[in-house]
């Protein structure tokens, strides 16, 4: 089931004896688990990277002096793996679980939680494993990582939750810092709420003062700024680069990557960011929507000539940043004046 169809259930009926939160994704685990607290107050914990499997399940049938109801968090539930080339499975660890899925103890509540692998790629054997090791437990709840679209709309509802004023442009470019990561988009809101408070709108300049990795969006200002020959503001962009302590040669490649793919997208006739996204991914090459947009605007800012001269300034530019010289600054001061000119 999804962590939504859990929460429903956990609102309307009593709580199954026995779940299994599978997935890297915190934010909803996290409203599942205070939802689950909410029901039944009294929460022992057991980490199986510490303590056997055995002895959380004879715990689970020993009768509580203290509460008649209680849930049991067992954290680092994928350590019931063997390692190694151990075989797939304990047959005795098993069928002890069957056992006690069987008959399990009235009012209380056994939560089996595996958050150390991804559903693709290369953990995908793993959460197999740990999916069939766990077979007898029906009550299994997937913990998936947000997609984009979803990660922008979390972040606009939780910023009308809180009364902040933050336009489109300024949610995705928290999206983009964060990679979409729900659990921090969360708390950046919070904090922009406590900074900017519910008087004005948050602006790009908050993000990039507030929000960790926000920096990387100073690098597309500056880029906007090269694209309308604005001298000024690309200097200023650089400039704050520099205040914030920016590693001038990683801005750089920043740069770089932006131009490759603003010519890529020029030599492909791309021009939306629905043909820039869907093209990319069917390169392999995974690119969040407001990426996208970026290099729709940058492919917008320069013709297929001026991009050209850029991607070769550019590399130019990193050459310079690898020799011996007084100032990154004014390799990266050279370079703007270049393609401002």
């Amino acid at each position: 089931m999804t962590p939504e169809q859990f929460q429903q259930r956990i609102a309307k009926q009593e709580p199954a004896p026995l779940y299994l939160f599978i997935g890297p994704e915190g934010y909803q685990r996290q409203l599942c688990r205070d939802a689950l607290r909410a029901k039944v107050p009294q929460v022992d914990h057991f980490d199986l990277d510490e303590t056997s499997l055995g002895t959380v399940l004879d715990d689970a049938r020993a009768l509580s002096l203290f509460a008649t109801e209680r849930v049991i968090w067992v954290t680092s539930a994928e350590a019931v793996l063997p390692r190694g080339k151990a075989a797939d499975s304990d047959e005795g660890a098993i069928a002890n679980l069957a056992a006690y899925a069987g008959h399990p103890t009235p009012g209380v509540v056994v939560v089996f939680d595996c958050s150390r692998f991804e559903f693709d790629g290369e953990d995908k054997a793993k959460i197999d494993r740990v999916l069939k090791f766990y077979s007898v437990i029906s009550a299994q709840v997937d913990f998936r990582p947000y997609t984009s679209e979803a990660a922008r709309q979390l972040a606009k509802d939780l910023a009308r939750n809180r009364g902040l004023q933050i336009g489109l442009p300024e949610i995705g470019l928290i999206v983009e810092a964060l990679a979409g990561n729900a659990a921090r988009i969360a708390v950046e809101i919070e904090k922009l709420a406590l900074f900017a408070g519910t008087d004005r709108k948050v602006t790009a300049d908050d993000i990039a003062l507030m929000v960790p990795n926000a920096r990387e969006t100073t690098v597309f200002a500056l880029v906007g700024a090269l694209g309308r020959g604005d001298r000024k503001r690309a200097l200023d962009s650089l400039d704050t680069l520099l205040k914030e302590g920016e590693y001038l040669p990683l801005a750089l490649t920043f740069l770089a990557t932006q131009f490759r793919l603003a010519m890529v997208a020029h030599e492909a006739g791309l021009r939306t960011t629905q043909q820039v996204q869907a093209w990319f991914t069917r390169e392999g090459i995974r690119i969040w929507r407001d990426r996208a947009e970026q290099v729709c605007q940058t492919v917008s800012a320069f013709s297929k000539e001026r991009l050209g001269k850029a991607i070769e300034k550019v590399f130019w530019a990193d050459k310079a940043l690898r020799d011996f010289r007084p100032d990154d600054r004014v390799v990266m001061e050279e370079l703007v004046l270049d393609l401002t000119s």
